[in-house]
């Protein structure tokens, strides 16, 4: 169900950091009208780590609602607690998920046995809900290593992984340790042609909350077999993937969406705006894409 290019959706704040709803549901039609494949909700760059539970739950539920299943909608249900995630997913498959997303759990640092026994707990909670695993060690620290994801992915709706940890080795181990069905998609903008090329199915992506359109051709010039074309592109907003993590994400693709009137440059803290010198340079990758002027 999870194919093409996928933007993990941001959260808007007013300047009183509180959601900005209207500015989510218009951003949500933005990118299913520039041809998005899919949407995720509540991840790193929805800023999940600062969202309440039930700010959480109702970002879930209003994606849900303003895409009206034009495209799928995989929920960012992740935690370092096995029971706010066994909550999460529960509250995603009741308001109409098509699936979840569960990142490793962070800080605790569990062994490969607690994160075995942590992913199959909430798959087992939600039997027929679509679990993807979520391998960002560069944030959680702990990785999924092959043998944790192939008992895993034994699991009947323990079904992909969003793969972060730009290691392009990995699509080719993992299919044929997990097999053919068992849906990749990458996890970092700047690897989403090679991983196609590697064997991975897609990209949840940071940039294309930005450029959706373009991100999306990307994925659709690959299917139809127009390899050079793809190519082109890829080339093309390769220097708008770097800078859009040249601080630490969602800082930069805020910045960005701000000059393009998409949201306010507002964060939790934490997270903070990026610097000023950094500013100017996205801002200077942006007009030569003419996103701007």
């Amino acid at each position: 169900m999870f194919k093409g290019s996928i933007p993990a959706v941001i959260t808007p704040f007013d300047k009183n950091r509180s959601i900005d709803y209207d500015k989510l549901n218009n951003h949500i039609d933005f990118l299913i009208d520039q041809q998005s494949h899919g949407l995720v909700s509540c991840g790193t760059t929805g800023e999940s780590p600062t969202l309440d539970h039930e700010e959480h739950k109702r970002i879930t539920e209003v994606i849900i609602k303003r895409s009206n299943k034009k495209v799928p909608v995989m929920a960012g249900c992740g935690s370092n607690s096995t029971k706010e995630s066994i909550e999460l997913v529960k509250h995603a498959q009741s308001v109409g998920a098509n699936a979840s997303l569960l990142v490793s759990p962070y800080y605790n640092k569990p062994s490969q046995g607690g994160l075995f026994q942590h992913f199959s707990e909430i798959a087992n909670s939600v039997p027929s809900l679509p679990i993807y695993l979520y391998n960002i060690p560069g944030r959680s620290v702990v990785n999924i290593n092959q043998d944790t994801m192939t008992m895993l992915s034994k699991i009947d709706n323990i079904v992909g992984v969003k793969d972060a940890t730009s290691d392009l080795s990995l699509p080719l181990e993992t299919k044929l340790n997990c097999g053919g069905e068992f849906i990749q998609l990458s996890g970092e903008d700047a690897t989403f042609l090679s991983f196609l090329i590697s064997g991975g199915e897609g990209c949840i992506s940071v940039s294309a909350n930005v450029i959706p359109k373009l991100c999306s051709r990307i994925y659709t010039y690959w299917k139809e077999g127009k390899i050079k074309e793809a190519m082109e592109i890829n080339e093309l907003i390769y220097p708008l993937n770097k800078v859009l993590f040249i601080e630490s994400s969602p800082s930069p693709v805020k910045y960005a969406l701000t000059l393009m009137n998409r949201c306010e440059n507002n964060l939790r803290l934490p997270l903070v705006s990026i610097s000023e010198e950094n500013k100017t340079i996205i801002k200077d990758v942006m007009k030569s894409l003419e996103l701007i002027n």
